[in-house]
This record gives structure tokens, C-alpha cells and sequence, in this order.
């Protein structure tokens, strides 16, 4: 049978390092879910795989498209299942690793058939924004749906708005629009999850931000700062940087706030995968070895 297996952990965690370790091993190919690594101008802040790991494994949707590019979940859900099917013709088993939960949804169980953006919605919530900021939006979605108010990006506005505009549109919480499975995949999945005590994931997240800062993450900023509108950049290591560009912040703050709501982010994800009960979980410093012997039982 053929076997997708998905590595799914917290941001820092490790996960690119066993995609790619169980990549070579299997002799396989790996697929990203990860939808900040999507777009090939931001490898610094997103942590991309470098050159190296590149190499030491093939890869599929990294950098593959431009953050002045309309990329949708809908969009990444078609052409990932179609590159799966593909690989699929030459290889028994393939790795499916990144962050981002509902792009991991998306691949192994399907999206449902939420509604499309309702413009009068929209343009009442951007008003909202406007008048009250994005704190307004945040108050309105955890009165609607503390369920996924828990999981969401908080900063990115795009996110609270299609989960509002999707309540109003239904009468149901996004939760419960979003919590069953769509399509049965004629692939088997067997989901591997890191873990690692809490003190030790931030301690690495504190680490990875002074990383990227050092290897001119900046500078990367900068250079995106014509863009800073565009829904790619309403993400966690640019915005920050953003408002220290602005004259609002010192880079100092700048740099904690990338590290606060780093912790704030891996926080959902843990959230988030509390909730899965198919998650085979690892050791993060034995991960090799134990998803190894955990595929053995999948007769990999």
C-alpha cells in the first residue's frame, strides 16, 4: 500500500531534520505543508531548508512561488495531491513535514466546502480593523469560536476574517465547519509527531530567532518591506520587524517580540495536536531511531 507519512511537530522542533533523515533512508522524496515556505523570497524568516538539506533529499513546494503570488489553501491542496500521485508512481512511501496544521489537513484528509468570501462581510470586518485594530477582530472571533481562537494565527488578520465571515455565512462555528473529513485519500497516512518538554522547544525557538538574525533575516525584511501589505508578510518575524522599521520599536524589542510570539505560535500548534488522536509521538533527540522502529510496525 502506498504510505504517506507525516511529520508534524512545533516550529524548532526538528522536523525538517527527520523528514529528510527518513527520506534518505526510505529513498523517497519530500512533500512540504509548511505555507510560509511557499514563497521563495522569505528563506530566512520562514526557516526554509538550506542548500544542504536541499540536496540531501528531494523537495517539493519550497519556494515555488512568489509572495506577489495568490496562493490559496484550495490551490496547494490540488497540486500537492497531484505531485503526490505522481511520486507515487516511483516511490512505495513519500514525507509530507511542515508546521502549518491546515495544509497538513488539507493533504491527508481534504478541505471542506466552506463558502466562499462574502464581499459585505469582508468589508465590514476590514472596517472594524480600521477603527479598532486587529485587537477587535481577536475579541470577536474568541466570542464566536474560543475553540479555534486557541489554534489561530492571531496576527494575521486574513485568517480572523475568513473564520468570521465563514460563522456569520453558516451559523456555525469554523470549528465545526472544518472538523470533518472531506474525502477518503487512496493513500495510507501514518502521522509521526515530535515532542519535547515545553522549556527545552523554547529555548530552541529563542535560539532559531537569533539564528535568523544573524544570518541577515534583516536585511530579508527590508528588502520585503515594499510588500509588507501582502498576506505573505502577515506573518511572525516580519511584522515585528516591520514596526522596528517604522520607528516604533528598537530592534531589541523587535527581536523579543519575533521570539514571544514564536512561543505563542508552537503554543497553538501544541494545542492543535493535543486534539489529533493518530499522532505517533517521538522523542525529539531519538527521533530516528524511534520512528524507524514505529515504521517497522507499518511493515516500512
Amino acid at each position: 500500500m502506498k504510505t504517506l507519512i507525516s511529520v508534524s511537530g512545533t516550529t524548532g522542533i526538528g522536523k525538517t531534520k527527520l523528514a529528510i533523515d527518513l527520506a534518505r533512508h526510505l529513498g523517497t522524496e519530500i512533500i512540504s505543508c509548511d505555507s510560509r515556505q511557499f514563497f521563495n523570497e522569505m528563506p530566512i524568516g520562514t526557516a526554509a531548508p538550506s542548500h544542504e538539506e536541499l540536496n540531501a533529499a528531494p523537495h517539493h513546494f519550497i519556494g515555488h512561488r512568489s509572495v506577489l503570488d495568490h496562493y490559496s489553501i484550495g490551490q496547494y491542496e490540488k497540486e500537492a495531491l497531484a505531485r503526490i500521485e505522481e511520486l507515487f508512481s516511483n516511490h512505495h512511501a513519500l514525507i509530507l513535514t511542515g508546521g502549518s496544521m491546515m495544509y497538513e489537513k488539507a493533504v491527508i484528509t481534504g478541505l471542506n466546502d466552506l463558502p466562499e468570501a462574502d464581499t459585505i462581510h469582508q468589508e465590514k470586518l476590514s472596517a472594524i480593523m480600521q477603527k479598532d485594530g486587529i485587537t477587535a477582530l481577536q475579541d470577536l472571533l474568541h466570542q464566536l469560536d474560543p475553540e479555534y481562537f486557541a489554534i489561530v494565527d492571531r496576527q494575521n488578520p486574513r485568517r480572523l476574517m475568513r473564520a468570521i465571515d465563514v460563522i456569520w455565512q453558516t451559523g456555525k462555528s469554523y470549528t465545526q465547519n472544518i472538523s470533518s473529513q472531506v474525502q477518503q485519500r487512496n493513500f495510507r497516512v501514518i502521522r509521526i509527531g515530535l515532542t519535547a518538554p515545553r522549556d527545552i522547544i523554547y529555548d530552541r525557538i529563542n535560539l532559531r530567532v537569533e539564528q535568523m538574525i544573524q544570518a541577515g533575516l534583516l536585511q530579508e525584511a527590508e528588502a520585503l518591506l515594499p510588500h509588507r501589505n501582502l498576506p505573505a508578510l502577515q506573518t511572525v518575524g516580519y511584522t515585528e520587524l516591520f514596526r522596528y522599521m517604522d520607528g516604533e520599536w528598537p530592534l531589541e524589542t523587535a527581536i523579543e517580540e519575533i521570539k514571544k510570539n514564536s512561543r505563542r505560535f508552537a503554543k497553538r500548534q501544541l494545542t492543535w495536536y493535543r486534539k489529533e488522536n493518530d499522532i505517533h509521538l517521538v522523542n525529539y533527540d531519538n527521533a530516528l531511531q524511534e520512528s524507524l522502529s514505529l515504521l517497522k510496525d507499518f511493515n516500512l
